[in-house]
């Protein structure tokens, strides 16, 4: 009788293969997302934009006038504190950006502000529909900053 090799499990060289080659996919799907992340958080920061700006809807319509804050921190104390309904105001996805609040009169009644958002990605088609100044209540809102106002 011949003696017969068994022939169960893999290789170590089949392992190396195959370790090899998921590797080298995860590693380019994760390159390929690269851009996707970008877009999200752009997407993101629009998104915060508008649902701070419906907050200071709902403030001016309590108050008569928009909040006195001169910072994004000072905008969340107000906001918040002033009972209007908003519990959370958000912050920039990456924690060395921030968002932009600027009124129109920070020492008496505003009544007109900006908010704005730098965008990641330059060529985004957001920032073709937001305002372009140098210098909206001391907000720099030129491309790539997205700023809206009411």
């Amino acid at each position: 009788m011949k003696h017969l090799k068994s022939t169960r499990g893999f290789t170590l060289i089949e392992m190396l293969i195959v370790v090899t080659i998921i590797a080298v996919l995860a590693a380019m799907i994760l390159v390929g997302m690269g851009g996707a992340r970008v877009k999200t958080r752009d997407a993101k920061r629009i998104g915060d934009l508008h649902n701070v700006q419906n907050g200071l809807e709902l403030f001016f319509s309590t108050e008569g006038q928009y909040p006195v804050a001169i910072t994004w921190a000072a905008l969340t104390t107000e906001l918040i504190g002033a009972d209007v309904g908003v519990n959370r105001v958000p912050d920039d996805p990456l924690s060395d950006q921030h968002y932009i609040y600027g009124n129109n009169d920070p020492s008496g009644v505003p009544t007109d502000y900006v908010l704005g958002a730098t965008l990641e990605e330059s060529e985004n088609i957001a920032l073709d529909d937001d305002i372009d100044d140098s210098s909206l209540y001391s907000v720099d809102c030129t491309d790539p900053v997205y700023c809206i106002r009411p």
